[in-house]
């Protein structure tokens, strides 16, 4: 007899491993670090205590806070598989002090870490569906575990689409597995850059602009976007004009975060904070304020 499909918890946040509501970081140890372009890299960590390591748990969309004693702390998103847990990759993208430290570190290198922290992606809603992916530069890295998530269980949903767009050719984040994707042939993996080199043979242009090339079937769509604050409104907008309903259009947003759970203030969007009721939002639920510049 056919088995049953897994079925998934509650779309909720999981209890935070390490440094739940205490600003105290645990060991994480650099196993490995990947270089992705020329300013981000990705590095492969796990957690020095053994028990914690056993009992760290995440799920795609969320993001741990990452320290180096002496500069500060930075949130960032988990870009690796959330079904092999005790080894996580964070892609970092060298923009401040604390990941201009990060890129020091090499194999072996240590620094703190808590987490997991925020809301994930609506992974519980995606049976039936047409997947829509949207990514533009570093904002491929949090939607990278959906697409491992959805190789574990194509059969969840019908049609899988994945839209990336980055400034070059060079820029591309897991350019290898970007090309794996497409041959594997289970998702629609198209790439568009928005200056091309001789050798580029893809599209040219915004990744909004890759919608004229993917015929969305509104009442089957489950959209997740994440990228700059621009490409997140553009694209928003997009699937809305596309009869997407707002409640199923989902956005990660990025923000200055300090604390990660709900404490400080530094990331208060509306009545909202980021690092507790995203960084995944529901549309429908920030209809109001998404388009305020002062927001």
């Amino acid at each position: 007899m056919p088995t049953k499909p897994k079925q998934l918890t509650p779309n909720r946040p999981l209890p935070a491993a390490c440094g739940g509501t205490t600003w105290l970081p645990v060991a994480a140890r650099v196993l490995d670090v990947k270089q992705e372009n020329f300013n981000t890299r990705t590095l492969r960590l796990e957690l020095v205590d053994p028990v914690l390591r056993t009992r760290y748990r995440w799920q795609p969309g969320q993001f741990n806070m990452l320290w180096v004693p002496g500069v500060g702390e930075a949130a960032i998103s988990i870009s690796s598989d959330s079904e092999i847990p005790e080894s996580l990759e964070h892609t970092i993208r060298t923009v401040g002090s604390v990941t201009r430290a990060v890129e020091q570190l090499e194999p072996g290198g240590v620094l703190g870490l808590r987490g997991p922290f925020g809301n994930p992606w609506p992974l519980d809603r995606i049976d039936g569906r047409d997947v829509v992916l949207v990514g533009g530069g570093i904002g491929l890295a949090p939607l990278r575990p959906v697409i491992y998530w959805l190789q574990r269980h194509r059969e969840r949903c019908r049609r899988v689409v994945v839209l990336y767009g980055c400034r070059t050719p060079e820029d591309r984040l897991f350019a290898e597995e970007l090309a794996a994707w497409e041959r594997e042939g289970k998702f629609d993996v198209l790439v568009t850059v928005d200056n091309a080199t001789a050798e580029w043979t893809g599209p040219v242009g915004v990744v909004t602009n890759l919608l004229r090339r993917v015929r969305v079937n509104a009442e089957r769509a489950l959209v997740m976007v994440c990228g700059p604050r621009i490409l997140n409104r553009v694209a928003a907008w997009s699937f809305l004009q596309l009869h997407v309903p707002t409640d199923r259009v989902y956005i990660s947003l990025e923000r200055n975060m300090n604390c990660g759970f709900g404490r400080c203030g530094h990331c208060q969007y509306g009545s909202k904070f980021v690092c507790k009721d995203g960084p995944v939002f529901c549309f429908k639920d920030i209809a109001d304020i998404f388009a305020r510049e002062e927001i």
